[in-house]
């Protein structure tokens, strides 16, 4: 468990530069350099792919005639959906999702109103189609936009703010994205580096997603229309 400054550090060692000692000294350009390559690796990582130590389950409770729910309400740190992780559940055992915008006009438009819960994700919220019904408690799997938490607190952030920051992501993979991005702002070769970054990091990414999904809905209805995403619905612990 190393902080942001420590993994700077030890990049500092490998491309034979002076250390950094204070990440947010404004003032020298060299702490400056660090600090700026860091936040980039870290932001490129959460950015890959859906990352086990960012994967979170949310859920929220359904209001009579509310059709509109803002994320931030109930996911703050709400960075994505998971792929093929959102079912909607309930007595009727119903399959249900995310929808295109194409999709979402056809429906609203042309198709007669279903029994169906169906949704899309615009401006922050989760859009119902039409509103739900009541009491029903909508839980689902998100990636999380947090990228360190605090050495002190433990609390996650979604940015760095302090020397003592320690990544969410593999320490080792973050001090090779770190090195490379710091030669290439240098302007000096970082082929070498970046590939060895990649390969590392397909390797780790792989090997947390070598299991595949486990579909729950066999037997069930299954259509495109429904599997860009999956939410689970269920009228316990309300």
């Amino acid at each position: 468990m190393k902080t942001i400054l420590e993994i700077c550090r030890e990049v500092a060692d490998l491309a034979a530069v002076k250390r950094p000692n204070d990440l947010f000294n404004k003032s020298s350009q060299n702490e400056s350099i660090f600090l700026s390559v860091a936040k980039s690796a870290l932001d490129s990582m959460l950015r890959y792919g859906d990352w086990e130590e960012l994967t979170k389950e949310g859920s929220l409770h359904t209001v009579a005639g509310k059709s509109r729910y803002p994320i931030h309400e109930f996911a703050p740190d709400f960075y994505s959906l998971l792929n093929n992780t959102i079912f909607i559940k309930d007595t009727k055992e119903r399959v249900v999702g995310a929808i295109t915008p194409e999709q979402w006009m056809r429906e609203k438009y042309f198709f007669s109103p279903s029994n169906d819960i169906k949704f899309k994700i615009q401006n922050g919220c989760f859009v119902f189609l039409t509103p739900p019904p009541c009491g029903l408690k909508i839980v689902f799997q998100y990636r999380s936009d947090n990228i360190v938490w605090d050495f002190n607190t433990f609390e996650e952030k979604n940015v760095l703010t302090a020397n003592t920051d320690v990544p969410i992501f593999d320490e080792y993979l973050v001090k090779l994205n770190i090195l490379w991005r710091w030669l290439k702002r240098s302007g000096l070769d970082y082929a070498e580096e970046y590939n060895e970054y990649q390969t590392e990091l397909k390797k780790r990414y792989g090997a947390e997603h070598a299991t595949k999904d486990i579909c729950l809905v066999s037997g069930l209805r299954h259509s495109e229309e429904v599997m860009d995403h999956v939410i689970t619905i269920s009228t316990k612990d309300q």
